[in-house]
């Protein structure tokens, strides 16, 4: 295999293909706690590079893993049959922004928050926010369907990719959807590939839906004494016809995680962070109505207007991750969904949990849309097949199918998840992503080892 790669680099700009052990070890993980060392890493800077490598790997069965930033938490981009790992990090142009038609052209490579901020800069709004924004690539946030805070109201990533050039694993390029924002020509083949986890093609270009920006924000963080207090405030807002941007909880462990690192961090049982977007007058009073249905049950409301003092109340949430680690514990990251009903039960579950195996757990999220993350907070030198956490993890996806939920709101399953894909689906489900597999991917090359 190393000899075939030895001579694709030849085919090549200078550099595209790298084989020194840094480059190899760099790209061998995401945030998940697997590895496995790739034979080698490409850095294509166009979509003939991604076609020529792999109509090349496809002629020598050469597996691909394709890559971004590496911020999942599944192990979605472990080259686990080593072979070729693709990096589209060089490809990171924002090729057009057009207004008259609302939308956005970019290359994978693109970083979520340089779109988003040169979006606003244009008064035109991208809403998909991961906590990981900062950091992980619009190509893998297609490839995972992406969600955050945001999709309350706005939906996940699928609901703005309105073109999609993608290469396949014969080095064919195709072209999906387009420029305009409706599109019912042939199969619905943009939401098949979003979400794919880079087992059905590469995605080297994506034109993306970009909407007017709403004019202001307020938001308000709500303390409560008990984390079931918190939940059925949840159930307070969206019953009372509120329909917020953003409606996230998070626990005790969380807080506490973040009052060691995060300045401000309230001293308090759980929150709720709420917050509204668009015209002033409207945005102000969905925020008084919030404030008033929550005032019986929170101990505490602070509330802020405008973009500075939101970010200030939006700093304590998009840091509990970091906070987490400098726990010193080794986190398992998981983003289990439940219906919206049943949040309470989702904590209550995680208590029980926390108290018969003796694993701290720190549950944080989406509370809006029942998808919320619950981190198994693991001793250091914890591995992938460690049966402990397994078993904590097991009784944890189990229960939460029970509640009608699934295993993955946003993550995907790639590696972490692979023991539970039978669990969580039928076998005719099964079948029928085999036989997409098979159709696209014949030779299973594209990130194999995952759970197809």
């Amino acid at each position: 295999m190393k000899n075939h790669l030895r001579t694709l680099s030849r085919l090549l700009p200078k550099g595209t293909l790298r084989f020194d052990p840094a480059t190899l070890q760099a790209n061998s993980s995401d945030a998940w706690v697997a590895s496995a060392l790739p034979t080698a890493v490409a850095f294509p800077r166009c979509t003939a590079e991604v076609s020529k490598i792999l109509a090349f790997t496809y002629r020598h069965r050469i597996p691909v893993t394709s890559r971004g930033a590496g911020r999942g938490y599944v192990g979605g981009c472990v080259p686990v049959r080593a072979g070729l790992v693709l990096s589209l990090v060089k490809m990171n142009r924002i090729l057009q922004i057009s207004p008259a038609d609302g939308l956005a052209v970019v290359q994978p490579g693109v970083i979520t928050a340089k779109l988003a901020s040169t979006a606003t800069r244009r008064k035109l709004f991208y809403p998909p926010d991961p906590a990981s924004l900062k950091e992980s690539t619009l190509g893998g946030n297609i490839a995972t369907n992406a969600g955050g805070p945001r999709c309350l109201k706005y939906g996940v990533t699928r609901n703005y990719v309105l073109g999609l050039e993608v290469v396949l694993t014969d080095g064919t390029t195709v072209r999906l959807g387009g420029r305009t924002h409706k599109n019912r020509t042939g199969f619905d083949l943009i939401g098949l590939f979003t979400g794919s986890e880079g087992m059905l093609g590469i995605v080297t270009e994506a034109t993306l839906r970009l909407i007017p920006l709403p004019s202001t924000r307020s938001s308000l963080r709500a303390e409560f004494s008990s984390i079931a207090k918190a939940a059925a405030g949840v159930q307070k807002i969206l019953g009372s016809g509120l329909l917020p941007c953003a409606l996230e909880i998070a626990d005790s462990f969380t807080l506490a995680a973040a009052r060691k690192v995060i300045p401000n961090t309230p001293n308090c049982n759980s929150i709720l962070i709420v917050e509204f977007d668009g015209q002033l007058a409207s945005v102000k009073n969905d925020l008084a109505s919030a404030a008033k249905v929550l005032r019986s049950s929170s101990s505490k409301i602070i509330t802020a207007h405008g973009n500075v003092a939101c970010e200030k109340i939006w700093e304590i949430r998009r840091g509990f991750s970091y906070a987490l680690r400098d726990t010193g514990l080794v986190k398992l990251n998981e983003d289990v969904t439940v219906p919206r009903g049943k949040v309470v039960d989702l904590f209550r579950l995680t208590a029980h949990l926390q108290k018969e195996h003796g694993v701290p757990i720190s549950s944080f999220g989406h509370a809006g849309d029942g998808n919320i993350h619950v981190n198994l907070m693991a001793p250091v030198g914890t591995k992938p097949d460690d049966r402990r956490m397994h078993r904590i993890l097991d009784e944890l996806f189990l229960g939460v199918l029970a509640m009608g939920g699934v295993i993955s709101g946003e993550h995907g399953i790639g590696l972490a998840k692979k023991p539970w894909w039978k669990v969580a689906t039928t076998p005719s489900l099964r079948h029928l992503h085999t036989q997409i597999k098979r159709t696209l991917d014949p030779r299973h090359l594209l990130n194999p080892g995952k759970y197809l």
